[in-house]
């Protein structure tokens, strides 16, 4: 490479002097490099257009709007216990219209010994209370399956033992009274669990919960008021009522629409 070569390379992108014109009219390697950078640079690159701006989606927007309008109308969310006491409440008016309306001619009617009486009717309270706590309460997303069910079978076999082991009617008669009376009475607790319950997201552990807690009003109603503490009355008129009224709360709840997928 000649040192007129060096200088041409130095010179590019600029006029090239009178001496180094002449070089390069006469050297085949300084016009191939000035052709090539000619075909690189000689071309002004156009500067990029800034991107269109994109117009919002018609659901998008609504939905913003939704959210907008909500906020406005509660710009402060409502402590999930208040719901709690809500149902709670519901539950005592149920609990305390049973008993008065079934026991015109006695609020007790349980022939066990009293401390039979008032213990498994303190486990059934129980039962009530902690279900709906479990069924609204957001301190955890999962409840085990294992708890819920224990305290089912508790409250269940509490029933059968605690009983008087006295037949008061008919079988089939008290059977069909006491049926007919628990799915009463869990009427308005079970409408008001499953709406509360659509507040938040489905899970099957809290549903089963909450039908346990709505259909134990009445199982406690039943359980002060009727005279019949055979185990095979209690078992088909208190207990299986009970269970069937629980699982057609968890499908109820399945199948109805969730307003919120908080947990």
């Amino acid at each position: 490479m000649k040192p007129e070569c060096s200088r041409v390379m130095d010179s590019l992108g600029g006029p090239l002097p009178a001496d180094l014109s002449s070089h390069v009219a006469t050297c085949a390697d300084c016009r191939s490099l000035l052709g090539g950078f000619d075909a690189l640079g000689g071309a002004p690159v156009a500067p990029l257009a800034p991107p269109a701006p994109v117009a919002p989606s018609p659901g998008l927007d609504a939905a913003r709007q939704l959210a907008l309008k909500e906020l406005a109308t509660r710009p402060k969310a409502t402590p999930w216990w208040h719901e709690l006491l809500v149902l709670l409440a519901v539950h005592a008016v149920v609990l305390v219209g049973g008993l008065l309306v079934l026991g015109r001619h006695g609020i007790v009617g349980n022939r066990a010994s009293p401390l039979a009486v008032m213990g498994v009717a303190a486990l059934t309270l129980v039962l009530v209370g902690g279900g709906t706590y479990v069924a609204l309460a957001p301190l955890r997303r999962r409840w085990p399956w294992t708890l819920v069910l224990l305290a089912a079978g508790v409250v269940a076999a509490a029933q059968v033992v605690g009983g008087s082991g006295l037949e008061g009617r008919p079988f089939l008669d008290g059977m069909w009274r006491c049926m007919g009376s628990e799915v009463a009475l869990s009427v308005l607790p079970l409408a008001a669990t499953l709406v509360l319950l659509c507040r938040t997201a489905f899970q099957p552990v809290r549903a089963l919960a909450a039908g346990l807690s709505a259909a134990g009003v009445a199982l406690l109603v039943l359980h002060l008021h009727c005279p019949d503490g055979t185990a095979r009355h209690l078992v088909s008129a208190h207990l299986l009522p009970w269970l069937v009224l629980a699982c057609v709360a968890v499908f109820a709840r399945s199948r109805m629409p969730t307003r919120n997928h908080a947990p």
